[in-house]
């Protein structure tokens, strides 16, 4: 089977929130992975939600480190796509993405002027 590179619409994946962020390692020689161009590999486990479906959780690999992404924090998944891969009998879809960014904090709702004194006295 040839590898074919499937772009993704990352919208529909729902809210994007980041679980982890760490190189990408060989498991065996623990070397940090890189990319054609010799750039380090990241590895940015993402959990996602599409609208009225189950959660899931994707990795995505993202050349060089994701700044400012931290654990909790929703992302966006820039130029995501998915490929399928093939190797030593194993095989399986894999995530990339040309960035991984954080998103600003939702605004929360302005306070009540009221106070929040549980009723009139």
């Amino acid at each position: 089977m040839s590898l074919k590179n499937l772009p993704l619409d990352a919208g529909r994946l729902g809210v994007a929130l980041c679980v982890s962020v760490e190189a990408k390692t060989d498991p065996e020689t623990g070397e940090v992975k890189t990319d054609r161009e010799g750039l380090p590999v990241w590895t940015v486990g993402v959990a996602v939600r599409p609208e009225g479906r189950r959660t899931a959780l994707i990795e995505v690999s993202v050349t060089g480190e994701p700044k400012g992404v931290l654990v909790g924090q929703v992302v966006s998944l820039v130029g995501l796509e998915a490929f399928w891969w093939e190797m030593n009998g194993r095989a399986g879809l894999a995530y990339r993405a040309e960035s991984v960014v954080p998103q600003p904090p939702a605004a929360r709702p302005a306070a009540d002027p009221r106070g929040s004194g549980g009723g009139e006295k």
